[in-house]
């Protein structure tokens, strides 16, 4: 066959048309913007238990047109506010992200899970605003997203807790806001501005009167909670840009305060979840319009669940009651004085984890595993205390494998409590009061409920086991992006296929 340039002239250009059209098949489809929603100490059954009073547009709208994971489980205890942020936006439990608690040491320092003194607030002098990502080690999906579109991708995170605007939105945001009530206002750090962008201090002043009322222990910190959202929104054209792919993430945080005030089932409650459910469907009718229905991606769920409050246990005949875990350092710390002559041996109780005085233990020359065992056996002795765990020897604790393995995932040695009280089903960590708490590895605490809705979501449930650290690497899935660094889960299939 001859080859003539008229021939090499085709070829070349069936040869371009083909990459044209490889280029374009390896360009993911991806929707304009991202939701993830978090509420704040949400027990799986709240989707139905309120079932009946909820309206068509909110919780019944994402069941109806979403996907339901029904068995989706916290993966480690402590099941606290920081660590459940964290893990569900980074795939990496406390083992790995090193965010241990809602405060932890640092150098033998007690710190918030989010503090960082080398910044100042931002709308705010106080100290509050003295916040960062950087104690989280582990990249987040915002983080992993921004990566993936060279920085094009805005992230922006939104709640009254600091930890719970902050841990989600990652290192590489452009912006998280938390509530500060001294001012009062939503507020920022000198991590990610110099000063409030004008869309936040019109929304400052325009809802002056709501953020002075109290937005903790009532409904109507959802409602500022989603109106500040939906702000976030327009003020950053989040998911109105066709060439990129934001995120929000909005944590309700009232849900939890509100719970821990007046118990899990208290008309506080009930009025938050009913608010919450007509904001959810406030926020999906203005996406619908601002971002258009179908392009967008959102999912609910929660950080941990919550125990019954004793007292509403005690009617029902139900095992359970409070823990004054701060109050057990001083008898434990009077029997192993009198045990080993040294004063303070047990430094700071953590919900459930307890810190050991390494440096007395090594300072008057004590046996470090006979100090820790005769501390074991001093806690074991209080009521409500089931049984001990020594974290530097969980492998070796005659306790079942799937407790040993949420301990294990839950400690990070650096910044965790040496030691871990497992309390009896029900018992719960509190001082009085009619308020519910959590941080136990109860069903109670860590049974979340887990909801996908919108773009490349088809209707659905699955009553497999899921857990929290599945979430990140499903929406990274979705998205055609890099799991975040530290991510130990794996896409729930049941939705990517």
């Amino acid at each position: 066959m001859k080859i003539t340039l008229k021939t090499w002239a085709a070829a070349l250009a069936l040869l371009c048309t083909g990459a044209t059209a490889m280029a374009q098949t390896v360009q993911p489809a991806r929707p304009r913007l991202v939701v993830g929603i978090v509420v704040d100490q949400m027990r799986w059954d709240y989707m139905y238990y309120y079932g009946q009073r909820y309206d068509g547009g909110g919780f019944a709208r994402l069941l109806g047109e979403g996907f339901a994971c029904q068995n989706t489980m916290v993966d480690y205890v402590p099941t606290v506010t920081a660590c459940g942020h964290s893990t569900i936006f980074t795939g990496a439990t406390p083992a790995s992200s090193g965010i241990a608690g809602n405060s932890y040491h640092i150098g033998g320092k007690s710190v918030s899970s989010v503090q960082d003194d080398s910044e100042a607030g931002v709308g705010t002098t106080s100290s509050l605003g003295r916040r960062s990502p950087r104690n989280l080690l582990v990249t987040t999906v915002g983080d992993e997203l921004r990566l993936a579109t060279d920085f094009k991708s805005k992230v922006v995170g939104i709640s009254l807790k600091d930890r719970a605007a902050i841990l989600p939105s990652g290192h590489a945001a452009n912006a998280a806001y938390w509530y500060d009530k001294s001012v009062p206002a939503f507020i920022t750090s000198t991590y990610y501005m110099q000063q409030l962008p004008a869309w936040v201090t019109r929304f400052n002043r325009s809802h002056a009167t709501l953020l002075r009322s109290d937005l903790w222990g009532s409904w109507r910190g959802v409602t500022a909670s989603f109106d500040m959202a939906l702000a976030a929104v327009d003020g950053e054209q989040l998911g109105q840009a066709a060439d990129r792919t934001d995120m929000l993430t909005l944590s309700v945080s009232t849900t939890d305060m509100s719970a821990h005030v007046y118990g899990t089932r208290s008309p506080r409650v009930d009025s938050c979840y009913l608010e919450l459910d007509r904001q959810l469907a406030r926020l999906l009718g203005q996406l619908d319009l601002k971002v258009g229905r179908g392009n967008y991606l959102v999912f609910l769920t929660a950080d941990h669940g919550g125990t019954n409050n004793e007292k509403y246990s005690s009617v029902h005949k139900l095992p359970g009651r409070q823990l004054d875990m701060w109050g057990m350092i001083k008898p434990v710390n009077r029997a192993l004085k009198a045990q080993f002559g040294v004063d303070s041996l047990i430094t700071e109780v953590n919900e459930y984890s307890i810190y050991v005085n390494n440096e007395a233990i090594a300072r008057h020359s004590l046996d470090r595993q006979a100090v820790v065992a005769a501390a074991m056996q001093c806690f074991e002795s209080q009521e409500g205390i089931d049984r001990m765990v020594d974290l530097d020897n969980v492998a070796a604790a005659s306790i079942p494998q799937p407790l040993k393995e949420r301990l294990i995932r839950g400690y990070y040695p650096k910044r965790s409590g040496q030691l871990y009280a497992i309390p009896l089903p029900g018992y719960y960590a509190g001082s009085g009061g009619d308020g519910s708490n959590h941080g136990t590895p109860s069903a109670d605490d860590t049974h979340i409920p887990l909801v996908f809705m919108g773009w490349g979501i088809a209707h659905g449930e699955t009553f497999a086991r899921t857990g929290m650290v599945d979430i990140a690497p499903t929406v990274c899935a979705l998205l055609h992006i890099q799991m975040p660094s530290g991510c130990m889960g794996t896409a729930i299939t049941a939705i990517t296929q």
